[in-house]
């Protein structure tokens, strides 16, 4: 079963940028869909973006022209670059496939903060 391990949060400003790792084990990543998704304090964990082991991409409306969700399957790395960071963004970001979704199985996620 593939392991997933999310990195690179941190305090930023608003307006000021962040890239978010996944870092997977297993030789067969490529296959997988994945997806980023945040939880803020007392919120549900939501969906932030999503790509498909054929590379299409999707968004939500709030994340559109800000948020860019790439992957090196060389690597077995998908990435998040977040720009114009805004403090409502503030949250633990996780990724994940749809298979440890179904599952319940969350990683320990990155938290990201943007507060000046």
């Amino acid at each position: 079963q593939v392991q997933l391990v999310e990195s690179g949060g941190d305090l930023v400003q608003p307006g000021g940028s962040l890239r978010l790792s996944c870092a997977a084990s297993g030789n067969t990543f490529s296959i997988y869909d994945v997806g980023w998704y945040r939880q803020a304090m007392g919120r549900q964990r939501e969906v932030v973006a999503a790509i498909g082991s054929d590379g299409r991409t999707n968004y939500i409306d709030s994340v559109k022209g800000r948020f860019t969700v790439s992957r090196d399957n060389a690597k077995n790395t998908v990435y998040l670059q977040m720009n114009s960071l805004k403090p409502e963004d503030t949250a633990v970001y996780y990724c994940n496939v749809p298979r440890r979704v179904a599952a319940g199985v969350w990683g320990q996620g990155t938290l990201v903060t943007v507060s000046s």
